[in-house]
């Protein structure tokens, strides 16, 4: 039987062959022969290709020289020609000396240079047709557009090209990483098979879009930019994993899963890992991250943890277990109950707040992540209003303005649930706000929550702010006496603002601990300063030693931390509710301790200096205001910032004391400190 299909193969072969010959043999050798001439002009285009790449795995509009861009098309040839870069319904076929005129004054004028690669602008239709007036894109026009040489991003306007390739120098991209052809969609996602990025952080490994930077145009958004806060929120779960165990924490916005991978691969079964995101590529690449790291995958059935319900096998006995679930954020915080929830969805956060609280358990801790920086640091106030029902102006203090108002919308949402918050964390850094409480049910804990709500008073000329108390009139509290001697309003209400305290000495002090576990060698120095801001005090002394590891009280809970001579693999199971007996004991001990809370707000020392007058290094400074009997430390909300209780008058009156005329080196010693102090 096997002969015979064969010889039948081989007879149907032949009569093929010999219809092709009878029919065209003239048109065949005319197709060898303008197939050998597409190999020749591949191969002319090849030798100007850059060493790293072919001409095949860039796009055509890539080029190091011009001869390059001409030799795609046989310009020494006879009759007319179509553009290389262009479809034929934009430029028409013409004569060789119209096209190179063409190729010279429209594509190669406007180039743009990277590491002796030339970009010209393209018109093919490698980009989604821009929409007409009226709304039908089949009518519309495609828009020129420029190809990344690193990337697969396509870009329309120069100015953002070359915006786009600074960021590539500064993230140290400098090679050409993108594979394909010019009929890619790139806006679309890659297609399973397609080359990804490789990334490796705090030793997980994740797979990532080649266009993983531009959230517009990519589902798995990655933010290198965002290592700070993924390991500041590592460090805040490892600290409650340290008080029980096992916890069920939820990453609410997944996209490539980095930091719910991160915290299943480094703390293992102290916690229970439940990664959501509402889109299908999120969830699908989540998975094959799970894989990358040997985790295995629960489908999402809730309570059924195990090997029986695994969705991906791989190779090797899996570390742990992660659950994936594709569902909306809020749907996920309504549904099932967590120790532990982040939020950082891009842009506010304030959308998810009400979800978060409804089920979150007793002395469970809430991480929420703010990148809406315009409405934030008052670049936006009406934007700033409709989302977090605040007024704020542009001030010297804006960024902790921005994190006392993001606790306020915190608070709220959590007293709407009958619960109140403890502030463990807050920090505001250029690109983020992050935010860490810890939930206290009970409508007790809400009202004590509620009462640190406050209008803060702010004077426009001399930027001194305070507190209103209830009762008091606006330019009566204010220290200084500028609405006395300016004429006109001087004085702002803005807020409502958190004005409690924004830092837990204990819990931050257990977050250094667990970086210095976990080799996190770029955060300890934040946290360290977070420490002395939250103690205000400038003694380094204070963060090593035994006292960083020491018993901690927190909300009604004795939390034993390690001491050197410990096991770091012992947990206490402290978070159970105490006594209401021994909570109202702590609390009344953190009211009589209301007064070592560290002061709000801080004053610049480069914003309120004296003109003419050198001013002192900032370190003498604070020695100087530490000499005159005030706390004082250093923040991380602003580097010449300085936290202290002193009155901006007092401030002022020491700068100047220590402050050294321009144009002598002795001391300005006349003004005196006594009318002041």
């Amino acid at each position: 039987m096997a002969e015979l299909k064969e010889a039948d193969a081989a007879q149907l072969h032949q009569e093929d062959v010999d219809i092709k010959r009878a029919d065209g043999g003239d048109a065949s050798s005319a197709g060898d022969k303008a197939a050998d001439q597409a190999e020749k002009t591949e191969g002319a285009a090849d030798s100007d290709a850059k060493p790293s790449t072919t001409t095949s795995d860039r796009h055509i509009s890539i080029q190091t020289k011009l001869e390059g861009l001409e030799v795609l098309v046989d310009l020494n040839g006879a009759g007319r020609k179509s553009c290389p870069l262009c479809p034929e319904e934009k430029f028409k076929a013409c004569y060789s000396h119209k096209l190179r005129r063409h190729l010279q004054n429209l594509h190669w004028k406007v180039y743009v240079e990277f590491e002796g690669q030339m970009m010209c602008i393209c018109h093919l239709p490698c980009r989604n047709l821009k929409p007409s007036l009226s709304g039908d894109q089949a009518s519309g026009r495609h828009v020129a557009h420029y190809h990344c040489v690193v990337c697969s991003v396509t870009i329309a306007r120069k100015t953002d090209m070359i915006s786009h390739l600074k960021r590539h120098v500064n993230k140290g991209e400098t090679e050409a990483s993108y594979s394909g052809s010019s009929d890619v969609q790139y806006e679309e996602p890659a297609p399973s098979g397609q080359p990804y990025e490789i990334m490796k952080e705090l030793g997980t490994n994740v797979q990532l879009l080649p266009n993983h930077t531009t959230p517009q145009k990519s589902d798995t958004y990655f933010n290198r930019k965002m290592k700070t806060n993924r390991q500041l929120v590592f460090c805040s779960l490892a600290v409650l994993a340290e008080e029980r165990s096992p916890i069920e924490c939820l990453d609410a916005f997944g996209a490539t899963g980095i930091m719910g991978l991160q915290w299943a691969k480094h703390l293992r079964s102290a916690v229970k890992v439940t990664i959501t995101d509402i889109s299908d590529t999120c969830v699908k690449m989540i998975k094959e991250n799970c894989e990358l790291n040997n985790i295995r995958v629960d489908g999402g059935s809730r309570g059924l943890r195990g090997p029986e319900v695994a969705t991906s096998e791989v190779e090797g006995t899996p570390i742990t277990t992660v659950e994936v679930v594709k569902m909306d954020a809020n749907v996920t915080m309504h549904l099932w109950p967590f120790d532990y929830i982040h939020l950082d969805p891009f842009g506010t956060a304030v959308n998810y707040l009400d979800a978060a609280f409804r089920n979150i358990r007793n002395l469970g801790i809430i991480s929420v992540t703010s990148t809406d920086t315009s409405s934030l640091y008052s670049k936006s106030p009406n934007v700033t209003l409709r989302h977090y029902g605040c007024h704020i102006i542009r001030t010297e203090y804006y960024k902790e303005l921005a994190a006392r108002m993001v606790v306020d919308t915190v608070s709220r949402a959590a007293a709407r649930c009958n619960k109140g918050i403890e502030v463990l964390l807050a920090v505001a850094l250029e690109h983020f706000v992050l935010v860490v409480v810890r939930v206290l049910r009970g409508p007790t804990q809400a009202d004590e929550s509620t009462k640190k709500l406050r209008k803060l008073v702010h004077c426009q000329w001399c930027e001194e702010r305070v507190f209103l108390k209830k009762g008091n009139m606006v330019d009566e509290t204010l220290p200084c006496n500028c609405h006395g001697s300016m004429p006109g309003k001087t004085a702002v209400q803005l807020g409502p603002l958190w004005s409690g305290p924004l830092f837990n000495t204990g819990f931050l002090r257990r977050m250094l601990s667990a970086a210095v576990k976990h080799s996190m060698d770029d955060i300890q120095p934040l946290v360290k300063t977070l420490i002395c801001e939250s103690d205000c005090t400038t003694l380094k002394s204070l963060v090593h030693g035994s006292s960083a590891l020491s018993n901690q009280v927190e909300c009604g809970v004795v939390i034993k931390t390690l001491k050197s001579g410990e096991v770091s693999g012992q947990a206490e199971q402290s978070g159970k509710r105490k006594s209401g007996e021994e909570s109202g004991n702590v609390l009344k001990r953190m009211k009589c301790e209301a007064s070592l809370d560290h002061p709000p707000f801080y004053y610049s020392i480069h914003r309120h200096s004296i003109r003419g007058m050198n001013m002192p290094k900032l370190n003498k400074f604070l020695q100087y205001l530490t000499e005159a009997g005030f706390r004082v430390s250093r923040t991380h909300f602003d580097p010449t910032g300085v936290r202290t209780d002193a009155t901006l008058e007092q401030f002022k009156s020491v700068l100047t004391k220590y402050s050294v005329p321009t144009n002598t080196s002795v001391p300005q010693t006349s003004v005196s400190m006594d009318k002041t102090l």
